[in-house]
């Protein structure tokens, strides 16, 4: 099997594994999140009830006070690095499955390109059939090479090209003139035979 048949399976099993990586940091950070609001509601919760024993008259020590804060301090610390953690393996996910699918986006374009391409030549192949004949029906089509080169000469010279476009320059005029209009962007096919005579001509 060669890398051109493996590296496609391998980018796909990529993807499924980032996937799985990415949901299980979202995992972490939702339980984080929760993690945070239950501390603050301990907060909360542990002024609440130190108001309610004051009012009683009931003031516990401040060495008490400062193991609480000193706790709850140690843990937003801990939890806010476990943040910063896990935002920062999100964006390396998100980067990751950013460009993968960029690069499927590249390869569908390339796809696009080359079926337009080959619907192209299929059509230039149909049109050369219409013109000058079915090469396997025809088999002296190497007859009509000059005719062919003469035609498409345009194509490997820059001076026939040149020449050419002068000539045609020269009978450019606008659409709506009633003596003349464009030179037409691809080949003038020939109709449909209008007689059998010229029907028979044709076969």
């Amino acid at each position: 099997m060669n890398s051109q048949a493996i590296w496609p399976k391998f980018e796909q099993e990529l993807k499924a594994a980032a996937d799985s990586v990415l949901s299980e940091v979202r995992k972490k950070q939702a339980d984080t999140k929760r993690m945070v609001d239950i501390l603050h509601a301990l907060e909360k919760l542990r002024k609440l009830r130190k108001e309610a024993a004051g009012r009683k008259g009931v003031c516990p020590p401040p060495s008490a006070d400062e193991a609480f804060e000193n706790q709850v301090e140690s843990l937003k610390t801990l939890l806010k690095n476990r943040t910063e953690l896990y935002e920062a393996e999100e964006r390396a996910l998100r980067v990751m499955l950013e460009g993968e699918q960029e690069e499927e986006r590249k390869r569908e374009m390339e796809k696009k390109q080359k079926k337009e391409r080959e619907k192209l030549l299929q059509q230039k192949l149909e049109i050369d059939s219409k013109l000058f004949g079915d090469p396997d029906e025809f088999p002296l089509a190497h007859l009509l090479q000059p005719f062919r080169d003469y035609y498409l000469q345009a194509e490997h010279s820059v001076a026939a090209l040149i020449q050419i476009r002068h000539e045609w320059d020269q009978y450019l005029v606008p659409a709506d003139h009633p003596e003349g209009s464009c030179i037409p962007p691809g080949w003038v096919l020939p109709s449909l035979p209008t007689n059998d005579t010229w029907a028979s001509a044709v076969r």
